[in-house]
C-alpha cells in the first residue's frame, strides 16, 4: 500500500536554499521512508514565505487522503511579528482539521534564528529565547490537537551556528547539506508516527 506524504508550511518545508529538488526535505523524507520499505507518493502545499496564518489555505487546498503530514512552520511568524498566541492557535487549528481527516501530523515548529548569521551577537540570546517561548506554545497547541512535535531544533541550532556550509547563500535557508542534517534529524520521529499508523491500522 502507497503512503501518502502531505508537506505543508513554510520555504523550510519547501525547500528554498537547495540545490535541486532532490535535496529538499520533503524529497530526503520520502528517501528514508522508502529506505524502510514503504511506497510513497508526495504532495507538497508549502508555500515560501508562509506563517501559521497561512496554514488553513494550505490545508484547504490538500488533497483529503494523506496519511502522514510533514507541517514546518514557525520562522515566518516571528520575522513578520505574528503574534505567538495567533500563531499558536492557526498551527492548532491545521493540525485539528488534518486529524480529522485521518491524517497523522508531525510538526516541526519554529528553528532557532539565533544560529542565523544576521542576528548580531550581542542579541541571539535574546533571539533564543524568543524562539523558546514561540516553540513552547506551538508545541502545547499541536499536541493538544493530536499532532506530534520533533524536539530537534536546539541541536539542529548548534550544528548550523558551527558550520555556514549549512546555510545557502542568502545566510538564512539551509544548502542542501543542511536539508541533509535536518532531514537526518526528523527521519526518525517521522518513522515512528508512520509505524505508530501502520500499528494502529492492523
Amino acid at each position: 500500500m502507497t503512503l501518502h506524504l502531505l508537506v505543508l508550511g513554510d520555504s523550510l518545508a519547501f525547500g528554498t536554499g537547495a540545490a535541486s529538488s532532490a535535496d529538499t526535505l520533503g524529497a530526503r523524507l520520502t528517501r528514508a521512508l522508502e529506505a524502510a520499505g514503504r511506497a510513497v507518493r508526495r504532495t507538497v502545499v508549502a508555500v515560501p514565505g508562509a506563517t501559521s496564518l497561512d496554514l488553513d489555505a494550505q490545508v484547504r487546498r490538500a488533497p483529503q487522503d494523506a496519511d502522514v503530514a510533514l507541517l514546518v512552520v514557525g520562522a515566518n511568524d516571528l520575522t513578520r511579528q505574528v503574534s505567538p498566541a495567533q500563531g499558536a492557535a492557526a498551527l492548532g487549528a491545521a493540525v485539528t482539521q488534518l486529524r480529522r481527516r485521518g491524517t497523522d501530523v508531525l510538526v516541526v515548529p519554529t528553528p532557532d534564528l539565533s544560529a542565523v548569521a544576521w542576528v548580531p551577537p550581542a542579541l541571539r540570546s535574546v533571539v533564543a529565547a524568543v524562539c523558546d517561548q514561540v516553540r513552547s506554545r506551538q508545541t502545547a497547541a499541536a499536541e493538544a490537537a493530536g499532532g506530534a512535535v520533533a524536539p530537534v531544533a536546539p541541536a539542529l541550532s548548534a550544528r548550523f551556528a558551527a558550520d555556514p556550509r549549512l546555510f545557502s547563500a542568502d545566510r538564512f535557508h539551509p544548502s542542501s547539506a543542511g536539508y541533509a542534517l535536518v532531514a537526518d534529524a526528523l527521519a526518525p520521529h517521522l518513522l515512528t508516527l508512520v509505524a505508530r499508523r501502520e500499528d494502529a491500522a492492523a
